[in-house]
């Protein structure tokens, strides 16, 4: 069969699997999960897909809410991944409910290839719950889930009005996000009766505002692409105890995890400031750190190939999915693709917002999803399928990779 013919396979059979996909997409947005507790999409996903006759692993690498179906065999490896969990409090605001979908699409289309070809190769469906600060990828590397990947690939949703070109632009292929670095930090003091005897107490809530104002002065003096921020989580429970016990947690960003890391170590010494300034002891507990995403520029532009002509931009707007995600560090084990593209917003409805949520929502969004899970199959079907482009993707990713080891 001709290779042309192949592409009519991927997108004959993701035409034909649209009720299964569109199910899948309802079923998670109309139930929007925490990380950890996407039981209902990790069923749904699970049935359908052995519905469909495929063999599905639940509960996969020891997480309840992870699954993992996989085709083929002997080649490379290729994986999509479907993330499913919600933000408290607004539901699919960051609209994972259209990756799933887009990764589920990816899956069926290059499946279908590969059944019908006899070629070798094998294309996997991760189900990775908890990238909402919860590092869910991070326990499936730990586990082996990416072991012996040539490719991982998903694609994100984003604000659409931020899109330029009056609508014609519908995407971003190459997705730059960066390093995140989280921590909790505790504050402990000595309570005291604020009013009969105030100076016996040490105030853990002075520790945290001193902190807070010395981390907020040291953001005039970070680099552009650089965040800090972070809330209380326990700042005392009445006005007249002086707190003895207080706790914050922050989250430090910068372009690679070298960089995230240095930015952190000037963030320490705000509260051990503090903590000296105001006769506190302190400590910290690190959270889930996420590497920076570094994209495979081969993946890429071959996207940018597979995708309808005109509909999505190379590089531009540099800050159209900006943020942190545990995606990043698949990116460290394999050339991986974090494409994105715009779903129909308006201002003030960027990603993380009830506005977001009701337009990942939308059959205009899920349109936009399978549009872009055709177009990722057809480069899952490349790295499969061509040698040579799978060679030059590995050596370009062996380079990157030693960049990023030196903190570039």
């Amino acid at each position: 069969m001709a290779a042309h013919d192949w592409t009519t396979v991927i997108s004959d059979e993701i035409v034909a699997r649209n009720d299964s996909i569109a199910s899948i997409n309802k079923q998670i947005h109309s139930n929007p999960e925490l990380a950890y507790e996407e039981y209902k999409a990790h069923d749904a996903f699970v049935t359908m897909l052995q519905s469909l006759g495929f063999s599905v692993t639940p509960h996969a690498y020891s997480l309840e809410t992870a699954f993992s179906a996989e085709v083929g065999t002997g080649g490379r490896l290729l994986i999509f991944n479907a993330e499913y969990d919600a933000l408290p409090g607004i539901g699919h605001a960051c609209g994972h409910n259209l990756i799933a979908s887009s990764s589920f699409a990816s899956f069926l289309g290059v499946a279908a290839a590969l059944k019908a070809s006899g070629l070798p190769g094998r294309v996997r469906l991760l189900g990775t719950p908890a990238e909402e600060g919860g590092g869910g990828k991070l326990k499936m590397i730990a586990a082996g889930a990416y072991a012996g990947a040539d490719a991982c690939l998903m694609v994100h949703p984003g604000p659409g009005h931020t899109l330029p070109g009056d609508g014609k632009i519908r995407g971003v292929s190459y997705v730059r996000m960066l390093a995140n670095v989280k921590m909790r930090v505790y504050f402990t003091g000595r309570e005291s009766h604020a009013a009969i005897a105030p100076w016996d107490g040490v105030n853990a809530l002075d520790a945290v505002c001193l902190s807070y104002n010395a981390v907020s002065m040291l953001r005039q003096q970070i680099r552009p692409y650089e965040r800090i921020h972070g809330v209380f989580r326990q700042a005392g429970d009445r006005p007249n105890v002086t707190p003895a016990s207080c706790c914050v947690e922050y989250y430090v960003r910068s372009e690679t995890r070298t960089g995230a890391e240095r930015l952190w170590q000037r963030v320490l010494k705000c509260f051990e400031g503090a903590a000296l300034a105001t006769g506190c002891e302190m400590r910290t507990e690190p959270l889930n750190s996420y590497a920076d995403v570094r994209p495979s520029v081969a993946l890429c532009r071959a996207y940018l190939d597979a995708m309808p002509e005109g509909t999505v931009a190379y590089d531009e707007p540099r800050d159209f999915l900006a943020g942190s995600t545990d995606m990043g560090d698949v990116c460290y084990e394999c050339p991986g693709f974090h494409g994105a593209f715009g779903i129909g917003t308006k201002e003030g409805e960027a990603n993380h917002t009830h506005g977001f949520a009701a337009a990942a929502g939308t059959e205009e969004a899920y349109e936009r999803a399978l549009e872009c899970g055709k177009g990722m199959a057809l480069v899952g079907w490349k790295v499969l399928t061509d040698d040579g482009f799978a060679d030059k993707m590995r050596e370009e990713w062996k380079q990157d990779m030693k960049m990023a080891a030196e903190g570039k």
